[in-house]
């Protein structure tokens, strides 16, 4: 397992730095989230300088996750009350993307991203608002939107609160991090962008919460979990790994108790801020040889970075 000495710190002044994006240039990107509703995306370059691209949103927007376009303009997965996708231009221009589905307005919304065949994912942890009320160990009514040609629609529904989805290398599969359910799940796609039957990928231990997850080039999936602020690698033959870690241990097991007796997640979620790495929330390789790891928080202004050892994935936006 490595040490805290081994993290180096990338960027400062950041807001809210949930989601994080690599590129081959060496630009990073990740969501920009203040509290004034101007919430965006920043951007770090390679000399470490910082850009805030913000827009005025609807009243309590806050982008969640992002996903980089060819053109870099940006799609944001809005978290706050009204819900939706949006679309950010490179000089801060917000537009509606997606603001509803299957006849529904989109519930406050977590994450957003692309596929090598043109597709959007779309997770929703939870209809319920507010989204809190589905924080709790037993809880499953989130589901995936697919937008492609033909569309936008619902997917896979009755996930434990959804977080993250990612299509993996291949492109025949997507993942899925289940937070509440404490598991990684994975869909295959079918050639017209339907989702087959849920397979179980990963199932974690005590007090790991999944949010984040990216992929290696050995096919294996590392995840970052909040509250713990622990990384975890899955190798492709099941085997797992706490990479890191930053928690005390004796409060981690006081949030499992609460957690198995049925109490809410948030605050037992928000105990993570307090420690070095910020409840760790995102996870992305990157660098030359794309072997650094690459971690944003739900608070704190920099993300951290470590070397991982072996190689990641190269990610659909790579060389955007």
């Amino acid at each position: 397992m490595k040490n805290l000495s081994e993290i180096a710190w990338v960027g400062q002044g950041l807001a809210r730095p949930e989601c994080v994006l690599t590129t081959r240039s060496g630009d990073l990107f990740c969501t920009y989230g203040p509290n004034d509703g101007r919430g965006g995306v920043s951007h770090i370059d390679p000399a470490g300088n910082v850009r805030h691209i913000a827009a005025k949103g609807p009243d309590g927007f806050l982008p969640n996750g992002i996903a980089l376009l060819a053109d870099r303009s940006f799609l944001l997965a809005n978290l706050g009350p009204s819900g939706g996708v949006y679309h950010l231009s490179a000089e801060g221009e917000l537009k509606p993307h997606l603001l509803e589905v299957d006849g529904r307005p989109l519930p406050p919304t977590n994450f957003v991203g692309i596929d090598r065949a043109g597709r959007t994912w779309i997770t929703v942890s939870t209809w319920r608002i507010p989204r809190e009320k589905s924080m709790r160990k037993g809880e499953a009514d989130g589901f995936v939107v697919v937008m492609d040609d033909s569309g936008a629609r619902i997917v896979a529904e009755g996930i434990g609160f959804t977080n993250e989805g990612v299509v993996d290398p291949s492109g025949s599969w997507l993942y899925v991090n289940e937070t509440v359910a404490r598991r990684t799940s994975r869909y295959p796609i079918r050639h017209n962008g339907d989702l087959g039957p849920r397979e179980t990928v990963a199932e974690y231990g005590p007090a790991i919460f999944p949010d984040g997850l990216t992929f290696d080039a050995d096919g294996g999936v590392w995840i970052v979990s909040v509250s713990s602020n622990r990384v975890v690698h899955t190798r492709a033959d099941g085997t797992q790994e706490i990479v890191i870690e930053d928690c005390d241990p004796d409060e981690m097991a006081a949030v499992v108790d609460k957690f198995e007796a049925g109490e809410p997640m948030r605050p037992l979620v928000d105990l993570g801020g307090k420690r070095t790495l910020g409840n760790l929330s995102s996870i992305a390789f990157g660098g030359p040889d794309l072997a650094t790891v690459y971690l944003g928080p739900l608070f704190g202004t920099r993300i951290a970075s470590f070397s991982a050892g072996v190689k990641g994935a190269e990610p659909v936006h790579w060389n955007f």
